[in-house]
C-alpha cells in the first residue's frame, strides 16, 4: 500500500509530529510504502535547519532525515507556510534577500499541488493534524 502523510504540528509543542514518525517507520517496517511527507501549518518548523533539541528529547529532523534517507520518501514543506513562519530555501533567501537559507536538506519548498498529486497516486491519505 502506498501512503501520502500530511504532518500539521511542530515537532516540540505536540504529539502529532512524532505519531506522524511512528506511523511512518510501521508502515514501512510492514512492508507498504509512503510516497511523500508533507508538512503543513506549523509542522512547517520540523524542516527549520536552525533548531537545537533539548538534551531530553530526541532530535525529531534527524529522524525525519534518516528516515527519508533510509526508504527515499519525499520531505515536502509547503512553500506559503514556510515563507511566512522564516523557513525558507537558498532560492528563497536570494528572491527575499534574506540573510540565510534556514531549510534543511532534504526538505523541498513545495505548493499544495504536490498534496494534491501525492493523495491522488496513493492508496491512503493520513493526516496528523494540530
Amino acid at each position: 500500500m502506498l501512503f501520502t502523510v500530511a504532518v500539521h504540528n511542530p515537532p516540540y509543542t505536540a504529539s502529532a509530529n512524532h505519531h506522524a514518525l511512528s506511523f511512518c517507520r510501521a508502515a514501512l517496517a510492514a512492508g507498504h510504502n509512503i510516497a511523500r511527507v508533507f508538512f503543513y501549518h506549523e509542522g512547517v518548523y520540523t524542516a527549520l535547519n536552525a533548531q537545537v533539541t533539548p538534551q531530553d528529547e530526541g532530535d525529531t529532523l534527524a529522524q525525519w532525515q534518516h528516515l527519508a534517507a533510509a526508504h527515499d520518501i519525499e520531505l515536502a514543506v509547503c512553500i506559503a507556510n514556510a515563507l511566512k513562519r522564516g523557513v525558507v530555501s537558498e532560492q528563497e533567501q536570494v528572491r527575499y534577500d534574506k540573510s540565510a537559507a534556514t531549510l534543511a536538506e532534504p526538505f523541498q519548498l513545495v505548493g499544495l499541488g504536490q498534496l494534491i498529486d501525492a493523495i491522488a497516486m496513493s492508496d491512503r491519505y493520513i493526516e496528523f493534524p494540530a
